[in-house]
């Protein structure tokens, strides 16, 4: 069937309807009634949920994290700073470019 027939056969068929403009006593005040009393999801509340949950994995992680080094024993080797160590590793490239000049 073609879709603009069956688009003109059913607005025909909606035109020949007769309307009712009767409407229920108070109609309006019992729709606004119930959409008031309704509670509204507040569009953040999701997002505070989420928020909180993380936040609460985060400080369970850092106590995690805090335990392990506080309890875990110092070794006492003779290597160099860690600084030293990653400005050497990250200035290496530019070291080599100076050399090859």
């Amino acid at each position: 069937m073609n879709l603009e027939q069956l688009q003109q056969k059913l607005i025909a068929a909606a035109k020949t309807e007769v309307l009712d403009d009767r409407v229920p006593y108070a109609f309006e005040k019992r729709i606004t009634a119930l959409l008031s009393s309704r509670v509204a999801a507040q569009k953040l509340d999701v997002w505070v949920h989420g928020l909180w949950r993380a936040a609460i994995s985060c400080v369970a992680i850092t106590i995690v994290c805090g335990a392990f080094a506080a309890f875990t024993p110092a070794t006492n080797s003779n290597s160099t700073d860690l600084s030293q160590d990653f400005e050497n590793t990250l200035l290496a490239s530019v070291d080599q470019a100076d050399q090859a000049q």
